[in-house]
């Protein structure tokens, strides 16, 4: 099996040969780049399986990176900084990052997400195995919008949507629960489950990309409970 390759854009030698070595153990192939130029260009040229990214780098910081590599291709991307401000892990969450790890950190956490990360980006979709084997097709569907789990797949106003896993997992599982409210600790548990240790505005970034994404039907929409959490509405016509 083919490693996978994971990019460690960081300006910190020692931080990033650290990384490395707790990478390199697990059977990852690592390259490291130490500003956000380089980390551009390895991106096209050395296509990363998922990007470790400071946000602090010289001559184009982390967010700009993730910004450009986001209007380019679906790479998954996990956050490194020294700042621990919501305001921080908010703004890279709403840019298209997957994880935002805080310096320092510990060496089991940081391969954990990195394999967490993955896991939902590669995930191989098999619908024709799941027909030949007669399982179930998990789907939703309602007026001018469909929702595929077993293959991931979204079709909007019959156009197909591309989404971050974690993005079409969310809606999933609120559109398969009309008009049912759930909480932002609930959707943070059945979403991420333990593979995200975060707070509850992560689910809130998710769901303002939904929104943009999804401007709703006359019959269906995501919906804030005040107070309490989100639902998917539903008023069958």
């Amino acid at each position: 099996m083919e490693k996978q390759k994971i990019l460690i854009v960081d300006d910190d030698e020692n931080i990033a040969e650290l990384i490395q070595l707790y990478l390199t153990k697990e059977c990852f192939h690592t390259k490291i780049v130490s500003d956000g130029e380089k980390a551009l260009n390895a991106i096209t040229e050395y296509e990363p399986d998922l990007v470790l990214l400071d946000i602090m780098l010289p001559r184009v910081d982390g967010y700009e990176v993730l910004r450009r590599a986001r209007k380019t291709k679906e790479l998954p991307v996990i956050l490194l900084s020294a700042k621990g401000e919501v305001f921080d892990k908010v703004l890279g969450l709403e840019l298209g990052a997957d994880d935002y790890i805080v310096k320092p950190f510990d060496s089991k956490e940081l391969v954990a997400r990195v394999k967490a990360v993955l896991r939902r980006y590669h995930r191989e979709p098999e619908p024709q195995k799941s027909q030949e084997m007669n399982l179930p097709i998990e789907k939703v569907s309602y007026p001018g919008l469909s929702i595929n789990l077993s293959d991931y797949s979204v079709r909007y106003q019959d156009e197909i949507v591309e989404m971050p896993p974690k993005e079409l997992e969310l809606f999933y599982f609120l559109a398969s629960h009309p008009n049912q409210v759930f909480t932002r600790e609930q959707l943070l548990d059945h979403i991420w489950q333990y593979d995200y240790i975060g707070d509850t505005r992560t689910v809130d970034v998710h769901i303002k990309r939904l929104r943009e994404k999804f401007r709703g039907h006359d019959n269906w929409s995501i919906s804030t409970v005040w107070g309490i959490g989100y639902k998917f509405e539903y008023h069958a016509s």
